[in-house]
């Protein structure tokens, strides 16, 4: 491919939309069989990116056949109090799995209240369990993006064994998970940050590229290997990904859009294992 040419896109959306109609199927045979699939989300305070992300979900699980239950907490909680709701929804038999929007306030301690989930009901991959499951090819739940990020390349056929991954973030819950899975697939991953030093050099040597770090634009044409696979998993404010598109899209081989691919995907994932997690709570597999 010359950098004249277009990528192709990875399509999210249309991949999703495979993957939520069988889990629409599969919801519906457990309602069948008297067990609705029930998501719980929790969302601290009002920030309208949140409440809408919240919203958005909610609404895509009622489509599928999937139950919500949410709570909604004031933004000046303590960590104490959001704990206790988190571990009241673990314990409650009809809710099945637990989403707490992220990111919280400041004040509140993140990885006290995700651990506050139990493991079964950790449907959106944050807990230490999940990721440390995730690390060691063991049963549990993926963190979603990640996973999400991962059928997207299968469903496109994209070799991993032996090809170079360049991750761009390190955040516990797309940066450092998404790499632990492109390693358990064999490709050599290069975690990079806002402290490497000369990123474009690391990101010029990526088959594969993974924009996650939060700042819109960042990652350009100039950056990405001819021909390379960039998923940008970068969602900011105006539709706006980690990966300025326009001249990303001449360069790569493959991309994704921003919306279009790797959102929808994150909430295909979500889905698929709210219903899975309901299935394994009544001893199916």
């Amino acid at each position: 491919m010359t950098e004249s040419h277009n990528a192709t896109l990875l399509d999210g959306t249309a991949v999703a939309g495979r993957i939520v109609e069988k889990v629409t199927a599969d919801a519906a045979a457990l309602t069948a069989d008297g067990v609705t699939p029930c998501l719980a989300t929790v969302l601290v305070g009002a920030d309208p990116a949140s409440v809408t992300y919240v919203r958005m979900k909610q609404n895509r699980s009622a489509k599928a056949g999937i139950g919500s239950w949410h709570v909604e907490l004031p933004a000046n909680i303590t960590t104490a109090t959001l704990v206790a709701a988190l571990t009241e929804l673990s314990q409650d038999p009809d809710v099945h799995g637990i989403l707490l929007q992220h990111p919280v306030p400041a004040h509140i301690d993140e990885r006290a209240a995700f651990e506050a989930i139990a493991p079964e009901k950790d449907v959106d991959g944050v807990t230490m369990h999940s990721f440390a499951a995730m690390a060691f090819g063991e049963p549990g739940f993926v963190s979603a993006t990640p996973g999400g990020i991962l059928r997207l390349l299968d469903e496109y056929g994209v070799e991993l064994a032996g090809k170079h991954a360049v991750v761009v973030g390190r955040s516990p819950i797309l940066g450092k998970p998404v790499g632990m899975m492109l390693l358990a697939r064999d490709a050599t991953v290069t975690y990079c940050h806002s402290r490497t030093a000369d990123l474009a050099s690391y990101t010029r040597q990526a088959d594969i590229l993974v924009a996650a770090v939060g700042r819109p634009g960042f990652i350009t044409g100039d950056d990405i290997l001819p021909g390379a696979v960039v998923i940008d998993a970068g969602y900011n404010p105006g539709n706006i990904g980690d990966v300025d598109f326009d001249s990303a899209v001449t360069k790569a081989g493959l991309i994704t859009p921003v919306p279009g691919g790797v959102g929808p995907m994150t909430i295909a994932v979500l889905l698929e294992q709210t219903v899975a997690a309901a299935g394994r709570q009544q001893g199916r597999r």
